[in-house]
């Protein structure tokens, strides 16, 4: 009788490295005579697909956080890393070129430009993108309204709209670039409560539908617990 030959292992499944992984990061903030820590040995990992709250008192550093996971500022020590590449190994077009794919910002303050129709403020960062032209840019625009509910504002300007409405137009502003990480700071923080309830009700869809990460800073403790999990911050210091 032939010895039997024990099948071989099974090939290990790849890992995947988290979407945004930040590692005993520090930000130090100097002047000539005051040096501020906003962030102090801080270790997160966000993984794909995942919507994350961020919460803590005013000033505790959740707003730096954002910065840096959004590759708008360095930290003064540690590790950021995107898919598991160190940012620092990126050039500078390479680093901008990853904020215009990948990241999709929204802002308490929406920071539309109020001389530009809906439509066109959703367009703008689409400006940017090398090799669309102007036809793509305004089919991305009008479907990312369409999403947000929209569809039949894209001719007004900011100031006709109410805060609810130009929320989401920030919203639909991120969307039209096709991100995979939304980061919204204080998305709800200019709203009444229904507004604020309609705003994250949609990030929660864009989460669960279409896949987006998301981090989220808020202060709404009730808003957070509909999220994945909370991160909390204390004077800069991780605390959960």
């Amino acid at each position: 009788m032939q010895p039997t030959t024990a099948p071989a292992p099974a090939a290990a499944a790849a890992t995947v490295p988290p979407v945004l992984r930040l590692t005993d990061i520090e930000k130090v903030y100097q002047t000539k005579t005051i040096e501020t820590t906003a962030l102090n040995c801080v270790n997160i990992a966000i993984n794909r697909g995942e919507f994350v709250s961020v919460m803590g008192p005013s000033g505790c550093g959740k707003s730096t956080l954002l910065s840096l996971m959004g590759l708008l500022d360095e930290p003064t020590r540690g590790t950021i890393e995107v898919d598991g590449r160190p940012v620092t190994s990126y050039s500078d077009r390479e680093l901008a070129a990853l904020r215009n794919l990948k990241i999709g910002f929204v802002f308490q303050s929406y920071h539309l430009i109020n001389d530009l129709s809906v439509v066109d403020n959703v367009e703008l960062p689409l400006l940017y993108r090398a090799g669309m032209g102007g036809k793509e840019r305004r089919q991305r625009a009008l479907a990312a309204l369409d999403r947000v509910g929209l569809n039949a504002r894209t001719g007004h300007f900011p100031g006709q709209l109410s805060g609810g409405q130009r929320q989401r137009v920030a919203i639909a502003r991120a969307l039209a670039g096709s991100p995979e990480i939304i980061l919204a700071d204080e998305p709800t923080g200019n709203l009444d409560s229904v507004m604020g309830e309609e705003i994250i009700e949609l990030l929660l869809e864009l989460n669960r539908r279409d896949g987006v990460t998301v981090v989220m800073v808020t202060h709404d403790e009730v808003q957070a617990r509909k999220t994945e999990r909370i991160i909390r911050f204390f004077d800069g210091n991780q605390v959960g």
